[in-house]
């Protein structure tokens, strides 16, 4: 399938209730960018937007939704440089140089963003998989790694270590030099064909 087909468009919207999720979502940024995620209530992003509570819950379910609309922007930012951008990010660059160049780029989005993708891949179990995001950065990976012996595996191999959680755990014993170091030799050895 092409990575093209694996963006979804930004819903329509009614004026107003695009006002009022504009406001939520720039009050549970400046809210989570002051407290952090987890002190953050929903109540309290309500009250910030001037919503009710009825009107955040239905729109967003609960933080988790929250967490995924507010990365929205940024993830379509990456998918649209990895799609069109100039390379080695976007086409026309080697494979090897794409992926590396994607990973560091994944990886700069990750960090930024660490509490609100660990929200959004945590809220359920499998809920990683099951958003769009994920399925374009495993499509866009297999297609880089077309020459390995299994590309889908190998894709969903190198998203494994990513995941947020994982992430959030080892970085502050492994740090951020070591943690890119030790993705792009899994990235390297995941196209070395046999």
């Amino acid at each position: 399938m092409p990575l093209e087909l694996l963006r979804t468009p930004p819903p329509k919207e009614r004026a107003d209730a695009a006002r009022n999720r504009a406001a939520v979502l720039e009050a549970a940024a400046r809210l989570f960018a002051e407290h952090g995620v987890e002190a953050v209530s929903m109540d309290q992003i309500a009250a910030a937007a001037g919503v009710g509570k009825g009107t955040l819950f239905r729109r967003f379910g609960d933080k988790s939704g929250l967490a995924v609309a507010l990365l929205d922007a940024r993830e379509r930012a990456l998918q649209e440089a990895v799609l069109h951008g100039p390379p080695p990010l976007g086409p026309g660059a080697a494979a090897e140089a794409r992926l590396t160049a994607f990973l560091d780029a994944y990886l700069d989005y990750l960090l930024e963003h660490l509490p609100l993708v660990r929200m959004s891949e945590t809220a359920s179990p499998g809920a990683r998989y099951r958003i769009g995001a994920y399925r374009f950065w495993h499509r866009h990976l297999a297609i880089l790694l077309a020459g390995a012996p299994d590309p889908d595996a190998a894709a969903h191999t190198l998203l494994a270590p990513l995941a947020a959680e994982h992430i959030t755990a080892l970085l502050p014993e492994v740090g951020e030099p070591r943690l890119r170091a030790a993705a792009l030799r899994l990235a390297r050895a995941a196209l070395a064909t046999p």
